[in-house]
């Protein structure tokens, strides 16, 4: 990307230093042309014409994304922040160093992905095209990468033998393709992503998908035998009658006699006497 700006000027060198000004930049930082060199009126007096001057700067995505970069930390309070870009295929890492910088990683990077992505977004408006910025605090993206390829490869080599599937935390794209690497070296196991957005998180189990649970059997904790309803054979004693010795039984007082003249209704046995 190219930034100009055409300035006129009595002679060559006053025209360039106001197309810089133009521009922000010094005299020593920005290209310039000569467009048209300056000509003297006749007799000081007729004609004549001023000097124009182009001045440009050529634009690449790194520069543009430091310079982003170096306004928002500025806006920040972290104007002593050194910036330090490193050119790589179709990208560039950046690099910040300085004194009390660490809160700008954020809980789990998440306002260091957050600066990543505007900075990015600063340096693919540059040229149109495709253009990855890493940004970097303290080697802080290889720490990162460590500590996620141990949680892959951990997860993977449970899932294979629990024959469970496990679900990460959410995690950007870049983190779930470090996931996904260190899962594909653990034999037996798979990992695939799910859900959308700022939800997109990673599943990891095994290949053949997971293993229906094993039941317990022969009276297993948490079984019940079905018995016909009222037949308490097996049930415990109520409470408090535990070691409780049986009562002796209360002798039952003999029935009393029946009065056999007074009862007419009473039944006769023995032999009966007629009277004569």
């Amino acid at each position: 990307m190219i930034k100009e700006a055409i300035a006129t000027g009595d002679t060559v060198e006053i025209a360039r230093e106001a197309a810089c000004r133009e521009l922000g930049v010094e005299t020593y930082d920005a290209e310039f042309e000569i467009l048209e060199m300056p000509t003297k009126k006749t007799f000081g007096l007729f004609g004549g014409s001023p000097a124009r001057v182009r001045v440009f700067l050529r634009t690449n995505p790194s520069d543009a994304a430091a310079e982003y970069l170096k306004n928002i930390l500025r806006n920040m309070g972290l104007s002593s922040v050194k910036i330090d870009v490193t050119e790589e295929e179709n990208g560039a890492l950046i690099s910040l160093t300085g004194d009390d910088i660490g809160f700008i990683i954020g809980h789990r990077g998440e306002t260091l992905d957050a600066l990543q992505y505007l900075t990015g977004l600063v340096a693919n408006h540059i040229d149109n095209s495709y253009y990855r910025v890493t940004l970097d605090i303290g080697n802080y993206r290889e720490k990162r990468k460590e500590t996620l390829e141990i949680l892959g490869k951990k997860m993977a080599v449970k899932a294979v033998k629990t024959g469970r599937n496990a679900s990460l935390e959410p995690m950007n794209p870049y983190e779930r393709r470090i996931i996904h690497t260190a899962v594909q070296e653990v034999e037996g196991a798979k990992s695939w992503s799910e859900g959308e957005d700022m939800n997109r998180h990673v599943v990891i189990g095994p290949e053949g998908g997971e293993r229906p649970m094993a039941h317990r059997q022969n009276g297993g904790r948490g079984q019940q035998h079905n018995r016909p309803y009222g037949d308490k054979r097996g049930a415990r004693p109520a409470y408090g009658q535990q070691n409780r010795a049986p009562r002796a039984e209360e002798p039952q007082a003999a029935p009393a006699a029946r009065d056999t003249k007074t009862d007419r209704k009473a039944p006769l046995y023995g032999r009966v006497d007629v009277t004569k």
